[in-house]
């Protein structure tokens, strides 16, 4: 059966994109279409905070987004260098957590150590950094995006753990969102399922979703990435057939898989 993807494809130098794979395994052909696009900013602040590890008391990654701001700051022949002589040991004597697996992933990458990569969301990472750090520290410094959940930094503060923001990127709709989805829908028909993968892509891609399927909407197996993507989805008023129990492409394929085995409802989404 037909998967529709709302997400960036993986980058092209890490291989296979997992999702698309791990939904192959289950019998099933995924396609993905770009939801967002991300312009980068403040990387000359960015750079600054980086090389003066001695002034935060960790880094805060949410996004593969954001280690990617990292990744460009470190562009440079000479930066790189005092990055791996020197740096990024005095960041791996602190604590550096991130949400999900591509954001270890990357980080690791970089040369740093990652914790917290099972936590899944942001409410669950606040909740780990809450029980290792004490109020005393200096401020964990959290790069971040424009259109940031508070979860996070209102947790952190209403327990008095120091944080500091800088946003290095900021999101907008994918220019060819529209074009591409009708184009998906003329060749392909309306998808057995449609992945959402965050708040964001629920917000610029239902309407056309829903117009483009038409009568076929209340068959479409909607699945959410994770629980805030979930709750967005309802907001809108549409039927969640599953949620990934963790936010990864094997997690989301076996949902998919077993929701897909299930007769529609027929009811309206």
């Amino acid at each position: 059966m037909h998967v529709l993807l709302l997400k960036e494809p993986r980058d092209v130098e890490s291989g296979p994109d997992p999702y698309i794979k791990d939904l192959a395994t289950h019998g099933h052909k995924a396609t993905l279409i770009p939801v967002l696009s991300f312009k980068f900013v403040s990387l000359n602040t960015l750079s600054d905070k980086l090389f003066q590890p001695e002034k935060h008391g960790g880094l805060v990654f949410t996004s593969p987004r954001a280690v990617e701001a990292v990744k460009m700051c470190l562009e440079a022949e000479e930066r790189r260098e005092e990055w791996n002589s020197s740096i990024k040991e005095k960041w791996n004597s602190s604590s550096i957590y991130v949400v999900g697996k591509a954001t270890a992933a990357l980080v690791r990458n970089l040369g740093l150590k990652a914790l917290g990569e099972d936590t899944g969301t942001a409410d669950v990472l606040s909740r780990l950094i809450i029980e290792r750090e004490d109020t005393n520290i200096l401020p964990l410094f959290f790069p971040c995006g424009s259109i940031k959940r508070e979860v996070l930094p209102t947790a952190l503060k209403s327990n008095g753990v120091p944080l500091e923001t800088l946003t290095v990127y900021q999101t907008a709709e994918h220019p060819d969102l529209e074009k591409n989805l009708k184009n998906y829908f003329t060749e392909q028909g309306a998808p057995a399922s449609v992945a959402f993968f965050s708040p964001s892509g629920v917000k610029f891609c239902l309407e056309v979703v829903r117009r483009l399927s038409g009568d076929r909407l209340t068959q479409i197996k909607f699945a959410a990435i994770g629980p805030t993507t979930q709750d967005a989805m309802a907001a809108e008023g549409l039927r969640v057939s599953c949620t990934a129990e963790k936010p990864t492409a094997e997690h989301l394929a076996a949902a998919i898989a077993k929701a897909l085995q299930q007769p529609p409802t027929g009811r309206s989404a």
